[in-house]
């Protein structure tokens, strides 16, 4: 509820503070510190009438809402009379349903023009499941668009008008790695569905991790009021340019606390490029190593002043890594001369170098800094997947496996080489769902039986037995389950 009582108060107390405005008008401007950083107050009506509203102009028109929805046809079948009854004398609402009865679920967030052809950057999560996309203009016309790409790893997705109009004001890529802490940034989006709203804030942190949305967890923070259906808005700095997309808030309630998250527009940029290339996935670059990130104790020992950098643990033969000279043991410091702090940031500053050319790694060995070069290629496909759906009963009714290879641990984010058949995915529903079978588990072996390909699981399966005992490879710890028939 809106109180109106605040307004009378609030003018009171600005007309009272009139006559002392008036006497700081006449008041001479302070004299300046030595170092130059003078702190003044606004002296006249230019001073005061400073706006961000050159910048919303700017930026405003190339921001959209983006209505998904998942449509479930039904039978045209009259409803059953229960159903009518409830309707008719308890109010209970059809919104869920279509004109033959449909079964509908929605979602409401926003996106941005990236394209003057009609490309649209939006959240994946934004359209998850959906089926149906339609995007508002700022100017409130809609438009029925196809989805081009998604991108489950960043949470991000390409959308794209199927008959986009003349005159659309794409919005301009900036610069994520020029933003420090305590920049002016705007929120542009659509939240709780009230239409295009605009907030104002700083940048808050730069480069955070374990925020839990996407895999690469390397997020600019800031405290502009971001709420629901902000997601996959724009971030904006001072130039009207796009510095990174909305996608998640620190809440407890739901409700903005003045910590949100958002992608940084390098990020976006890799995405969009895939699109346009006409990619239905983001290619990534596969560097063949694990990597670990450096303790103090770890930095101490290698006579460091702090923590920094990432650890090589282990290389795989003939990877990118190997044939780099990379050793067990290298310390890696930057990527192309930018400064990586652990493993998050190597990620993301990896990932956006794309699968051609050449990188370079500025690492420390011994107590040597060295510089090496290594090659962007994605991760091969050294056999066929050879999917396999069990739908048999058993543990696994209800998972989708595939043999591994480095394509598939790089997708998956597990490390290889790992003996055994991966869980590409698993429905939630499904008796491999409620026994707690998940994404990137390695099938080791089945009954005694050592599994090496989705075929060696695939006839295990096959009988129906009362008991079955399964050893699973989960991010490199070995279990063994006993699970019911």
């Amino acid at each position: 509820m809106l109180i109106r009582l605040v307004l009378p108060a609030l003018v009171a107390i600005l007309l009272a503070a009139g006559p002392a405005g008036a006497q700081m008008a006449r008041t001479e401007a302070p004299a300046a510190p030595k170092d130059g950083t003078a702190k003044a107050v606004p002296l006249s009506r230019t001073d005061i009438q400073l706006s961000f509203a050159p910048v919303v102009k700017r930026a405003a028109p190339s921001v959209v809402n983006v209505y998904a929805s998942h449509v479930e046809k039904r039978s045209t079948a009259r409803a059953s009379a229960m159903e009518e009854f409830m309707r008719r004398f308890f109010g209970e609402p059809e919104s869920g349903r279509g004109p033959r009865g449909d079964r509908a679920q929605r979602s409401l967030g926003s996106g941005v023009l990236v394209d003057a052809d009609g490309l649209v950057i939006t959240n994946n999560h934004v359209i998850d499941n959906m089926n149906e996309v339609r995007i508002a203009l700022s100017d409130r016309r809609e438009f029925e668009a196809t989805i081009v790409l998604r991108d489950t790893r960043t949470d991000l997705a390409v959308l794209k008008l199927k008959e986009a109009p003349k005159g659309l004001m794409p919005m301009p890529f900036g610069d994520a790695d020029a933003l420090e802490v305590g920049d002016f940034v705007m929120a542009i989006g659509n939240p709780f569905g009230v239409g295009q709203t605009v907030t104002q804030g700083i940048v808050s942190a730069l480069a955070r991790t374990q925020v839990g949305s996407a895999d690469y967890q390397y997020f600019i923070q800031t405290d502009a009021a971001i709420n629901p259906g902000n997601s996959g808005g724009a971030l904006v700095d001072l130039r009207g340019q796009l510095v990174g997309i909305n996608t998640a808030i620190y809440s407890q309630s739901g409700g903005s606390h003045g910590i949100g998250f958002a992608i940084p527009v390098g990020m976006v940029k890799a995405v969009v490029d895939a699109a346009r290339d006409g990619a239905s996935v983001v290619r990534r670059p596969w560097l063949g190593a694990r990597i670990q990130s450096v303790t103090p104790d770890i930095a101490d020992s290698m006579g460091l002043d702090h923590p920094t950098g990432v650890l090589v643990a282990s290389l795989q033969p003939k990877s990118p890594a190997d044939e780099a000279g990379l050793k067990r043991g290298d310390l890696i410091l930057s990527v192309d001369n930018q400064e990586v702090a652990d493993p998050e940031a190597f990620g993301y500053r990896f990932a956006l170098k794309g699968v051609q050319g050449l990188t370079r790694f500025g690492i420390l060995r011994g107590t040597a800094r060295q510089t090496v070069t290594v090659k962007l290629a994605p991760a091969p496909e050294t056999r066929p997947r050879d999917v396999l759906k069990v739908r048999t009963r058993s543990p696994f009714q209800g998972a989708t496996l595939v043999n591994t290879s480095p394509a598939v641990a790089e997708e998956l984010q597990v490390d290889f080489p790992a003996e055994g058949v991966a869980v590409q995915a698993v429905d939630e529903t499904s008796i491999a769902g409620r026994l707690g079978l998940q994404k990137g588990d390695i099938i080791v072996a089945v009954n005694g039986v050592p599994v090496a390909t989705t075929k060696d699981l695939d006839r295990v399966t096959r009988n129906t037995l009362n008991s079955w005992e399964v050893v699973i490879n989960r991010n490199g710890e070995i279990m063994t389950s006993v699970f019911g028939g």
